[in-house]
């Protein structure tokens, strides 16, 4: 008797949608996702970056499309979904991962750099999420991942907007939770600590501090380094599937114990 390989990956006959999926976390979740089976909506506004993420899903015999999208605006969040709906048949997953960073307190910061750290990293899940949501819902339920981080659960220093938008993201995911569960849409957000991406590089270079020694600071956790973005993306894909499937208005900390011994 043959057993079909397909059948035991996580996501077989899913489609999933990632924002911010060219680099770091978006890109392990996109080939991690693929490699279980979805098929893979990669948006992003690096198109480069996002395109060779495609490339390498085709490669290793997976399915996916790029669309180039700036999740902060509703129409292209609404040209990405109708994309994704055209051409992969339907939204089972979406991933609300992109995310910027701005290290700055209150008085540091402009208007219009607070404004773009809400934008991507609170709004884009609203605008992104009201589309979907219909979808799910009419196709009897699905999951949806939105990224927030340990600073959404604690305050951290010269990051007042990421901090205020983050604890956004774990309040709006619980609100989602409770009014989309009656539908079958589960809503849950990651909570990652440091990990090793070209955000947490741009930290460095904002603070004006030395890569290797912002590196070395950020590893100071009882396991004692920094996170890979395949770790985080495997929480991902935990809360996609349905392992989690009575998981609901979660906010999971992936942080290597950092939050671990805070008050």
């Amino acid at each position: 008797m043959t057993t079909d390989l397909n059948s035991r990956k996580g996501l077989a006959g899913k489609v999933a949608l990632i924002t911010g999926a060219a680099l770091g976390i978006g890109r392990a979740s996109a080939l991690l996702f693929a490699r279980e089976g979805a098929a893979v909506a990669v948006v992003d506004v690096d198109q480069k970056a996002g395109q060779l993420v495609v490339r390498d899903i085709i490669r290793d015999g997976g399915k996916a499309i790029f669309e180039h999208a700036d999740v902060t605006q509703a129409d292209q969040c609404e040209r990405a979904v109708r994309r994704t709906l055209s051409e992969l048949g339907g939204v089972h997953v979406l991933f609300n991962n992109a995310g910027i960073i701005r290290r700055a307190s209150v008085v540091e910061l402009s208007e219009e750099e607070w404004d773009r750290v809400m934008a991507v990293n609170v709004k884009s899940i609203f605008l992104m999420s009201r589309l979907v949501v219909p979808i799910m819902a009419k196709s009897g339920g699905g999951a949806i991942i939105n990224m927030a981080s340990g600073w959404g659960l604690v305050g951290g220093p010269r990051a007042a907007a990421y901090c205020a938008s983050k604890g956004a993201v774990v309040l709006l995911t619980k609100a989602m939770a409770v009014d989309h569960g009656p539908q079958n849409i589960r809503v849950n957000c990651i909570c990652p600590g440091d990990t090793d991406t070209g955000m947490l590089r741009q930290e460095a270079r904002q603070l004006g501090e030395r890569e290797d020694r912002f590196l070395a600071g950020s590893a100071h956790r009882p396991l004692g380094r920094v996170g890979r973005p395949e770790e985080i993306a495997q929480a991902a894909l935990y809360l996609a599937s349905d392992a989690a499937s009575f998981v609901t208005g979660t906010a999971l900390v992936v942080d290597g114990g950092g939050l671990a011994g805070s008050a």
